[in-house]
């Protein structure tokens, strides 16, 4: 998996990761990033590191927040708080 700054690990049919994405997309645009969503179930390591906790923000290559978006500590990492 290439690393982009702002991740969002995800699952198909997962209503939290749908929030999510649509939260993850909105303060990236604000940072002026576009995040990378990555489907966990495409690699093997991603689901088994990461499959019950979808869906999974990632900073720079580090578990930011699981199951919802900590928006007020994500804009303030992202500079935009």
């Amino acid at each position: 998996m290439s690393e982009a700054r702002l991740q969002l690990l995800t699952r198909a049919g997962c209503h939290l990761c749908e929030v999510a994405a649509e939260t993850v997309t909105r303060l990236g645009a604000e940072a002026g990033l576009t995040p990378q969503l990555v489907d966990v179930d495409a690699e093997d390591e991603l689901r088994t590191e990461y499959g019950d906790r979808v869906p999974v923000v990632l900073l720079d290559g580090r578990e930011h927040s699981y199951f919802t978006v900590d928006v007020d500590r994500l804009r303030r990492d992202l500079g935009t708080a």
